[in-house]
């Protein structure tokens, strides 16, 4: 039997197609996914946030209370509204405190200049938290004082805080 040069080619052509069909329906098919091993780790705890600063103790005591109040007033007091006593009644009512026990003297003099210092306050547990700031203040000041007189904080005349 006589064998035509060309019959090592087809062969292999053929070797080739079947190659590529192999190939193709390999390709189709879906390859299985390894089962997963269970593994004994340590389950990861969680970070817990920590406060960014001084948190309202509602139950607490003025001194508990006096580093936010304090916090409050140096950020407002670092402020262009820092000689208004608006702007610091509002950052405490934000911060927690109540707004029903607070005090504030005027902005200004009773011949509309700045007041030298003004001050603010608020009535908690039989104390007072008071600030003071102001050009006649080196710096804003915060501290826990007792009540005066008349069962308030402040001596004297306060505006009313009707906003």
């Amino acid at each position: 039997m006589r064998r035509s040069a060309s019959s090592p080619r087809r062969l292999t052509a053929l070797g080739s197609l079947v190659i590529v069909g192999v190939l193709s329906f390999a390709a189709c098919t879906p390859t299985p996914t390894p089962t997963p091993t269970q593994t004994t780790a340590a389950p990861t705890a969680t970070p817990t946030p920590t406060p960014t600063g001084p948190a309202l103790v509602p139950d607490g005591s003025a001194e508990d209370n006096l580093p936010l109040f304090a916090q409050v007033v140096n950020t407002v007091a670092a402020t262009d509204a820092r000689a208004q006593g608006r702007a610091y009644i509002d950052a405490l009512v934000a911060a927690g405190f109540p707004k029903a026990q607070m005090q504030v003297t005027n902005d200004l003099t009773t011949v509309g200049n700045p007041a030298d210092s003004i001050q603010f306050s608020v009535k908690w547990t039989g104390e007072c938290l008071v600030g003071q700031v102001g050009p006649s203040t080196p710096a804003p000041t915060a501290l826990v004082l007792p009540l005066v007189p008349g069962d308030t904080c402040l001596i004297g005349q306060t505006r009313p805080i009707d906003w």
